[in-house]
């Protein structure tokens, strides 16, 4: 106990000798008695003022601490879900997974081990450094700190073949106007091929000084880089003999086969060739897109898939190259996907009918992916940029407003949602996987794109939800500890389930550690990609299965187990983009070894006379099953990011200036 309160002496406390006679409750007693006869002592003056001190200092905190934070502690404590994000920072991660009770110190010192080791060399039986029981995942940062970021955070020196985006577009022309911009939407539908009411060369012309200047590439370095150009070579060889100007190619059967008929296989190849240096494959395939490629065809497509994987192609075609055709075509496709923003809630359709200009909801269901909706955003915001035009921004943004005010579970969303309501459907399933994967990766890219904004809803989402992956969906196998992201099934029920989908998040955790995320962002990226590669390298074809399934106790017979019927693979890109991250941003050639090791394994059993095809089966390799199917993703995706995680220049595309969209196609960063 004090011997002073201020300057004042406190009389009459009692001796050493006598308290140690007396019990905790008279101590206590004669404590409180000395603190109330201090305080009589003092002169009336000096309490009235400390009086009106405190009363004054609470009535402060009541007029100017936001009106969320005003909730009870023992609430928070109680029910951490309830809180403010900002509040439930201390409260968050805590659960059995995740080892509350380590000391802060061990955690310190393990945390600083974990990150030395993620950047590490690797052991042959274990890729990534084990995790250590002993240290939970720590909630490094609180969520107004990350997302009040310095303007500039530290980045390496960048390689002289780093690309130069020089960002001197102006800012786009914004008109906050509801009616103005219903009616710049309606004009835009009525007239596709027009950009604010002149033809699209013409409006360009106008702007021609602000379009995109050429990238220049090197090609292939070494010998597996040049493997992989075979690869995409061998691929496009067997596509224009049996498939030209069709969506995609059936290697096995030598056939095409169709989806949306918009030559996906030409326009997604694009940007992959240029970055190879494939100049006359270009040639060619900018030729038919010029020549050939037309939308005005009666015929419903996804918006989705149509604007990852063709406007998106396109628009990464023109930043690259520079060639202001593929430019064009992106307003006239933006315009011709307009009409799906126009649903009683602003939600998009998720059909589109790019001749007749309507849209509707899927025929099987009411509803929209989550995804689906979500995952547009780069996209139309990059034609608003591109073009100074603000109306395809500015409908997804609305779709992003809507979205940001709906509830949510710790964060995470439902997979379905109602375009006329402009709700989720009720007790649908959470999930990183298929129909939820996206939204959760667009938070993070959007905020990249738009350079940080301090304070972003978008960022704050993001911070949100992966906590609730920490704190809901994360889980680890009972023998190895191996760490996954499971489902929310009915939004409730916990199903230890991982699409090969959900392997693109270490890659995304990882980017959003490098621009100033939690280190427990880090840490899942870290244990996430262990897993991920584990799902390959465990099979006998060492290829991954669409879906896996891990042990909840110790009866189970492994770890990690695939069913029959999710054994088939479709040549996705997930793992390969998380690894190229993951090289990209730590220079560790472990992670290039590892990518060499599933690139045979696809040479191995994919590859066939007239390309590569997806497999039914990778638990046999005598029995692969081939489903006669070569997706455009293969040539979009998995083979650039082979590619790139092959490089020798690690910044072969420079994660500082460009952001990839989910079909892998670069876009460049805006500084606003």
């Amino acid at each position: 106990m004090a011997a002073k309160s201020g300057d004042h002496e406190i009389y009459n406390m009692p001796t050493a000798s006598s308290t140690s006679a007396l019990t905790g409750g008279e101590e206590q007693n004669l404590a409180r008695k000395s603190l109330r006869r201090t305080w009589n002592q003092l002169p009336r003056c000096q309490r009235n003022l400390i009086i009106m001190g405190i009363t004054a200092f609470c009535l402060t905190l009541l007029l100017f601490l936001p009106g969320d934070q005003l909730i009870s502690m023992k609430d928070v404590q109680l029910k951490p879900a309830s809180a403010p994000f900002h509040i439930r920072r201390e409260n968050m991660l805590q659960n059995a997974h995740h080892h509350p009770n380590a000391e802060s110190a061990d955690v310190k010192n393990g945390l600083s081990d974990t990150i030395a080791a993620a950047a590490a060399p690797m052991t042959k039986d274990k890729v990534i450094a084990p995790y250590d029981n002993n240290i939970p995942y720590p909630d490094a940062n609180s969520a107004e700190n990350v997302v009040k970021l310095p303007e500039t955070l530290a980045v390496e020196n960048k390689n002289e073949n780093t690309i130069d985006i020089v960002n001197t577009l102006e800012e786009v022309v914004t008109n906050n106007d509801p009616s103005s911009m219903q009616s710049d939407l309606e004009q835009a539908i009525q007239h596709p091929r027009n950009l604010a009411g002149v033809s699209i060369e013409s409006h360009l012309q106008k702007i021609k000084s602000q379009l995109a200047k050429p990238q220049h590439f090197h090609g292939a370095t070494n010998e597996r880089q040049a493997a992989v150009v075979a690869a995409f070579k061998h691929s496009w060889a067997g596509y224009k003999k049996y498939a030209w100007g069709h969506d995609n190619l059936k290697p096995v059967s030598q056939t095409s086969h169709e989806w949306f008929g918009l030559g996906l296989s030409i326009v997604d190849s694009l940007d992959t060739m240029y970055i190879m240096g494939l100049e006359d494959e270009f040639k060619e395939a900018r030729d038919w897109v010029k020549d050939s490629l037309h939308f005005h065809t009666s015929r419903d497509v996804n918006l989705f898939e149509v604007t990852i994987r063709v406007l998106g192609g396109l628009l990464a075609a023109y930043h690259l190259s520079g060639d202001k055709m593929f430019l064009v075509k992106s307003v006239e496709l933006g315009n011709r996907l307009l009409p799906s923003f126009q649903s009683p809630s602003g939600i998009p359709y998720s059909d589109v009918n790019l001749g007749d200009l309507s849209a509707h909801s899927p025929k099987w269901s009411p509803d929209s992916s989550t995804s689906e909706v979500t995952t547009i955003q780069l996209e139309f915001r990059d034609l608003s940029r591109s073009t100074n035009v603000s109306i395809y921004e500015h409908v997804v943004n609305e779709v992003n407003d809507k979205v940001h005010g709906l509830d949510k579970k710790h964060g995470l969303v439902p997979i379905f949602i109602n375009a006329n309501t402009g709700t989720f459907r009720n007790y649908a399933t959470i999930s990183l996987g298929a129909r939820g994967d996206s939204y959760y990766e667009y938070l993070l890219k959007q905020w990249l794109q738009t350079g940080r904004k301090d304070n972003d809803n978008l960022i704050l989402d993001y911070m949100q939800a992966i906590d609730g992956v920490l704190t809901q969906l994360m889980r680890r196998t009972p023998r190895e500890q191996l760490v996954y992201v499971g489902e929310l099934i009915n939004g409730n029920d916990f199903k230890p389930k991982m699409d090969h989908l959900t392997c693109y998040l270490p890659g995304t955790l990882l980017l959003g550690h490098q621009n100033g995320m939690p280190d427990s962002h880090m840490l899942l990226a870290r244990d996430l990609m262990e897993t991920c590669y584990q799902t390959y390298i465990r099979q006998p074809t060492q290829l991954a299965a669409e879906i896996s399934y891990f042990a909840l106790n110790e009866k189970d017979e492994h770890d990690i187990y695939v069913k029959p019927n999710d054994a088939h693979n479709l040549l996705r890109p997930e793992f390969i983009e998380s690894l190229y991250y993951f090289y990209a941003l730590t220079g560790n050639h472990t992670y290039q070894d590892m990518g060499w090791t599933i690139f045979q394994a696809f040479e191995k059993h994919t590859k066939v006379d007239a390309g590569y095809t997806s497999l039914g089966n990778v638990k046999n390799t005598l029995n692969t099953r081939m489903r006669d199917l070569m997706e455009s993703f293969w040539l979009s995706e998995t083979l650039k990011y082979f590619y790139l995680l092959f490089s020798d220049n690690r910044k072969e595309i420079d994660l500082d200036q460009w952001v990839f969209n989910s079909e892998g196609h670069p876009l460049p960063i805006y500084q606003h």
